[in-house]
């Protein structure tokens, strides 16, 4: 077996990589914009590597993957499956695994506290592979933090050049980082990329699409050919400002993002339908009776009258997002709107209901990829004229 050396030119979708004493950490936000916040919520989110995948070629047989991978358990409730790895062979399916073991953070929602517990390094192994020459991908886990500590193959490694495609960069919440999806390459922004024939960038970040500065300006240095936002639903969760900051922040932020990027394709997108949330503020809280029962469901812990003093609902932030983006796109023709709920609607939570009250499941998923792909890359979509 060949050991390659893991390296920046094997790893496509994190915007910095982490020398670690185990190996090679992926972050999805550069140092400096996780200099700027000691949030560990948003520390766990944008280390764990949704949309992160090793890209090799070789005329390989056998590959073979040691990570150490974080964890994440919700004390009380029912364990997490383990994280899945992904791999495709020039663009196809090809097989997963799982690695058990590794570190594992033990949430107490109940408490607010967690403890980090140490494990071993772990092996996915894949076999059985054509001994052909071909372009192989290892998407990581899109819900464990994961640092890679070795690559064994048994035939050479060499580095992919990129292909040409247009780079979509996404921001989103924890929806976009892939929440309840079946695996990394099924959450709904890898399975639109794929439709879309680009190249994903997922700044998904779980709990923390909080219009914070630091992410403006990673988006803005970050080169890319098409950008969409998904904004809204961590502002309500986190009870985090008021109608009269909402707007304000939102111009920053989009502003902040249009000094890198004056004229690329930008989509602001609404939140996807939560009925928990579309009149009743926040906060969004854990619902202390379902965990007693073993399980995770969240309930709105704000009050509906609040809202004429100002406090945030899914409906109020819709109102306000397409407004301004109604205001701004007669000086900037490339920036476009979607309501979420044309993602996933009151149909939709009919058929596909939100299992914990706040997140889409695997089929959920699909759906929203598939659609997004089909109205964000039809031939008069908003990223129409950034895909070549």
């Amino acid at each position: 077996m060949h050991t390659t050396p893991l390296t920046a030119a094997l790893v496509r979708g994190a915007l910095d990589l982490e020398r670690t004493a185990h190996g090679l950490l992926p972050h999805r936000l550069p140092a400096r914009a996780r200099a700027q916040c000691a949030d560990p919520q948003l520390a766990m989110a944008e280390s764990q590597p949704s949309g992160v995948r090793l890209v090799f070629r070789t005329r390989a047989t056998t590959v073979e993957l040691d990570t150490l991978p974080t964890k994440q358990i919700y004390v009380g409730a029912p364990p997490r499956p383990d994280g899945v790895y992904e791999l495709l062979v020039d663009g196809r399916p090809a097989g997963s695994g799982r690695i058990a073991g590794g570190n594992t953070l033990a949430i107490d929602m109940s408490a607010g506290t967690a403890e980090l517990r140490p494990g071993p390094v772990g092996t996915v192994r894949f076999s059985g592979l054509p001994g052909t020459a071909k372009v192989v991908e290892i998407w990581l886990p899109h819900n464990e933090t994961t640092e890679l500590v070795a690559l064994r193959t048994d035939a050479p490694v060499a580095a992919v050049p990129h292909q040409g495609r247009k780079v979509w960069l996404h921001h989103g919440s924890s929806i976009s980082h892939g929440s309840e999806a079946a695996g990394p390459t099924t959450t709904w922004p890898a399975l639109a990329a794929s439709l879309g024939g680009v190249e994903l960038i997922n700044l998904g970040l779980g709990g923390s699409a909080l219009l914070d500065p630091f992410t403006a300006r990673t988006l803005r240095d970050t080169p890319a050919d098409l950008i969409s936002v998904k904004l809204g639903i961590n502002v309500v969760n986190a009870d985090l400002m008021r109608r009269r900051a909402f707007g304000p922040a939102v111009h920053g932020f989009l502003d902040t993002i249009r000094e890198g990027h004056p004229d690329t394709p930008l989509l602001v997108v609404s939140p996807i339908l939560c009925p928990i949330h579309e009149d009743t503020p926040g906060p969004t809280l854990p619902d202390l009776s379902a965990l007693s029962e073993g399980r995770l469901r969240f309930r709105a812990a704000g009050d509906p009258a609040e809202t004429a003093s100002g406090k945030l609902t899914l409906g109020v932030i819709r109102e306000e997002l397409a407004r301004i983006v109604r205001e701004r796109s007669a000086q900037d023709p490339r920036l476009h709107h979607l309501d979420g709920r044309e993602l996933y609607g009151e149909a939709d939570f009919g058929e596909l209901p939100l299992p914990d009250e706040l997140h889409p499941d695997a089929a959920a998923h699909r759906r929203i990829g598939e659609r997004f792909a089909a109205l964000a890359f039809a031939p008069k979509g908003p990223f129409a004229d950034g895909v070549g």
